[in-house]
């Protein structure tokens, strides 16, 4: 849903891949369907016939698209080799190959530019070898654990396979391309599996080489991907430094926290003066006891105090605040009178335990739904304390807090020379985002999104497993708002079984 208004992410995942792959040799393309369709999308199969196909399993929420694409893709072309990969599906690696039935022959956890090689090799002459690569799972059993990538310099994404590179934005930034400076993170928030997907290691880009690919990259904005940025003061100012000098000009948007803000201001300071005008904050909470239950290690009043320096610096500060299912009317009161008296732009989510973090190991048994649909951080899957419906009508009027200060027809007129300089260029991703808040967040859909049957459902965690009934695995009729299906140009495919929102 938040992908729906406020950014589109260049896939730099996939571009990564890629590239790995075309450098063993192999002639690789790149189809991104956050801006394509499905029908783009068995065209280009149809016209093309690869040996492989490869689907970005990052989002929980995509995994039951990539299963009917799945399916379909081995209907068109029987003898292809498929897999997915990527942060989710590393974690739900088994259950993926379960629901695709035989349509997905490997699941490639952990990072996927190490092994792509050794992948691809085993595919063209030795399929029994899939069994040495590493992090492969096969519906036959398991290769050795993931590697990481050992230098970050190895990797330049193949940024030049993407063909609508206009349609990326975040915000005010559009067009906006994206880049990592950094991957891991050396904190073990409860609610974040970014720590144990990548073992807590913490592994940074040289500055010549992160200055090098900036230069290369043609959008004004680009977005800083690291899960915390500049952790490290002296990397992070060596950076900044280095593109001054080559004195590059674009706008910038970081994710990073509030301890590492007020500890490194002097990065921040520069960075600023360089471009740096909108920065992400994980705050989470606004009190002392939702700060404990996410382990974040960090006060409420120094993440006030870093709400503060930024104005100073003249940045834009996005928050992140977590909901819980547990809050009642009076909570989402005063949440919303916090959000209405700060400048900074409130972004709200829902606790929710995904595969892979400490939550979901104690907290899935609770789960009022497994449908990997609803597992997008804007829907309650834990039992809630007011009625469901209730429960979304107060969320929305706390997001709506952030409609009315930030979106509209007011953001408009406060930045007519911005709008007006996009539309010159012909960008309108921003534009269209500013109205579209009321056809996303909606109640009576996000409360209808839990009557659709259930697609493919998530196993719970190791036993003591509570006894649930399972659903039916293949159901694509919805009942609430309607989602990604498969074409229905496609329908003739997949045998006798046609893939339809009729099936």
């Amino acid at each position: 849903m938040y992908s729906k208004i406020f950014l589109r992410l260049e896939p730099v995942g996939l571009e990564l891949v890629a590239a790995a792959a075309r450098r063993a040799g192999h002639s690789v393309r790149v189809i991104d369907l956050q801006v394509e369709s499905h029908a783009d999308y068995f065209r280009l199969l149809d016209d093309w016939a690869p040996e492989v196909v490869a689907f970005s399993g990052n989002y929980l929420a995509n995994v039951p698209e990539i299963v009917d694409l799945a399916k379909a893709t081995r209907a068109r072309l029987p003898r292809a080799f498929i897999f997915t990969g990527g942060h989710s599906v590393s974690f739900t690696a088994e259950e993926v190959l379960r629901h695709a039935d035989g349509a997905i022959d490997c699941v490639l956890r952990g990072e996927g530019e190490p092994p792509i090689e050794s992948l691809l090799e085993a595919v063209a002459h030795d399929r029994s070898a899939l069994a040495r690569v590493p992090g492969a799972v096969t519906p036959d059993g398991q290769g050795p654990p993931p590697v990481f990538v050992h230098h970050l310099d190895d990797l330049l994404p193949a940024r030049d396979l993407l063909r609508h590179r206009r349609k990326y934005f975040i915000g005010q930034l559009d067009p906006c391309a994206s880049i990592e400076f950094s991957r891991g993170c050396p904190w073990d928030c409860t609610f974040c599996s970014a720590w144990t997907f990548y073992g807590r290691s913490y592994r940074v880009k040289t500055p010549e080489r992160a200055v090098e690919e900036i230069a290369q990259i043609r959008e004004p904005g680009l977005f800083i991907l690291d899960d915390v940025a500049f952790i490290q003061a002296d990397h992070g100012m060596a950076i900044g430094e280095a593109i001054a000098r080559r004195g590059i000009q674009k706008r910038y948007y970081v994710e990073t926290r509030g301890d590492v803000l007020l500890r490194n201001k002097e990065v921040f300071k520069f960075w600023s003066r360089l471009g740096l005008k909108i920065m992400f904050l994980g705050i989470e909470a606004i009190d002392e006891e939702g700060l404990r239950k996410f382990r974040k290690r960090v006060s409420f009043s120094k993440n006030f105090e870093a709400l503060e320096f930024a104005r100073t610096i003249d940045i834009t500060v996005a928050i992140n605040i977590i909901a819980d299912p547990g809050w009642d009317r009076e909570r989402f009161r005063l949440l919303r009178e916090w959000c209405s008296e700060i400048p900074e732009v409130v972004n709200i989510s829902v606790n929710t335990p995904y595969p892979g973090t400490e939550t979901w190991h104690t907290e899935a048994r609770k789960l009022t739904s497994r449908d990997y649909r609803l597992f997008d951080i804007q829907h309650a899957v834990l039992p809630t304390a007011l009625p469901l419906h209730e429960f979304y009508e107060e969320l929305v009027a706390t997001q709506q807090v952030l409609n009315r200060k930030h979106l509209g027809a007011s953001q408009i007129w406060g930045a007519t020379k911005m709008v007006a300089s996009l539309l010159a260029k012909g960008q309108t991703n921003f534009i269209k985002m500013l109205f579209k808040f009321g056809s996303v967040y909606d109640p009576d859909l996000q409360y209808a999104d839990h009557m659709q049957p259930v697609a493919y459902e998530m196993d719970l965690p190791p036993a003591p497993r509570a006894a649930v009934e399972r659903g039916a695995l293949y159901v694509h009729q919805a009942a609430g708002r309607r989602p990604r299906e498969i074409d229905s140009a496609t329908e003739r495919f997949v045998d006798e079984t046609r893939i339809s929102a009729a099936d």
